[in-house]
């Protein structure tokens, strides 16, 4: 029996007798040779199963595949390592995996691990951690890491930061079992609070609750929420938190059933003929105060633009082409992204106290093709998450 203990990041027991801890590779290589251990232990132990992006293709052809690569370590005094309990599937993430956002640099390197809506156990945590303890619960949000000393870092923006390293573009994202980050870009989930319920929040959940800020929300305010999926049921609650009346448009009438269960006074199916659309919504409720669109395409932009009223205000939470609108009509665009780690703690916060609700079906890892094959499709009623 061995009772050597070495210092280390991780645990392997030997012949199940022995526990053996180690925080450098080379320390570990050095004493298991001196040991007369092969090293090949080590190196399996080390690494962690991923689901894989190596070339842009139509999630049909399952572009995603099962690999195992080397376990993130901490590299860095403030860094904690998650043991991830669960990955939320974001649409982004489908539209980057099939190729249709490469003009806009993403994902700007392959391989990639996709996936940046995470909530995980804290496994170990840097010397220098002060935040977390061992054992705590945390979220990370697709803002991965900021530089924490630019303009908008300073602003408490730092979301916008132009030095942003984001979640799920590069071998560190959310389909797999382990992840890194420094301890200021984590967020502390309560104990209570379910994984598969709390990791859509660290994306879906800040973008609803972030646009439905930037709306200016106020008793009675009329807020047409347009696309009600993964983002656009959470925005309704938020909405409701603060007695705005929801109107909620979609094409599908299982969304709406859901947007009408979660407080909206009304939904309507959203059709591309907008004139008729238009005069339909007047008849019933008159011209929006503000609207918020979700939905990616460019006839729904321009649709809630047309919605809104002169002087209102319309909040464009996805990618398209740039909306044409009446200048004199005094209407605000304005767009939104993510939002900052307070907004985050509020998210939770909110959920935590107000008891929002979460829609999401569960996957193995394994079937992340699956997944986000039923999200193509409009199969997932809000938001599919991955359990590793």
């Amino acid at each position: 029996m061995f009772t050597h203990t070495i210092e280390i990041n991780m645990s392997l027991r030997v012949c199940n007798t022995t526990i053996i801890n180690i925080s450098h590779r080379e320390k570990l290589k050095n004493q298991l040779t001196n040991l007369k251990i092969s090293c090949f232990i080590c190196e399996i132990m080390e690494k962690m199963r991923a689901m894989i992006l190596s070339e842009c293709a139509k999630i049909e052809t399952n572009p995603l595949k099962l690999a195992h690569i080397d376990r993130h370590e901490i590299k860095r005094s403030k860094e904690i390592l998650l043991k991830i309990e669960a990955c939320g599937v974001c649409h982004s993430q489908l539209h980057g995996i099939e190729g249709d956002w490469k003009e806009l640099g993403i994902p700007p390197t392959l391989p990639t691990v996709p996936g940046h809506e995470v909530v995980g156990k804290i496994v170990q945590i840097g010397d220098e951690v002060t935040k977390f303890k061992v054992g705590d619960r945390a979220g990370i949000t697709p803002l991965l890491e900021a530089c924490k000393d630019c303009q908008y870092c300073k602003e408490g923006k730092e979301y916008l930061c132009e030095s942003s390293i984001i979640t799920g573009e590069s071998l560190k994202g959310g389909y797999t079992e382990y992840i890194t980050v420094i301890e200021d870009f984590a967020t502390k989930v309560p104990e209570n609070m379910k994984s598969e319920y709390a990791a859509p929040l660290f994306c879906a959940g800040i973008t609803a609750f972030k646009a439905v800020k930037a709306s200016e929300p106020k008793p009675n305010k009329k807020i047409g929420i347009f696309g009600i999926g993964g983002v656009g049921h959470m925005a309704v609650q938020f909405a409701k938190v603060e007695n705005c009346d929801v109107i909620a448009f979609s094409r599908s009438q299982n969304h709406l059933d859901v947007a009408k269960r979660l407080g909206a006074i009304d939904v309507m199916v959203f059709s591309e003929n907008q004139q008729e659309f238009l005069d339909t919504l007047k008849e019933k409720h008159g011209m929006l105060d503000a609207a918020i669109v979700f939905a990616p395409a460019d006839i729904v932009t321009d649709t809630a633009i047309k919605s809104v009223k002169k002087g209102g205000l319309v909040v464009i939470a996805t990618v398209g082409k740039n909306p044409t609108f009446m200048a004199f009509e005094e209407k605000t665009i304005r767009g939104t992204l993510i939002g900052s780690t307070k907004d985050m703690e509020q998210v939770i916060k909110i959920c935590d106290e107000k008891n929002i609700e979460v829609i999401s079906q569960t996957f193995p890892l394994e079937k992340a093709n699956e997944a986000l094959k039923k999200l193509k499709d409009s199969e997932i009623e809000a938001r599919a998450v991955l359990i590793p």
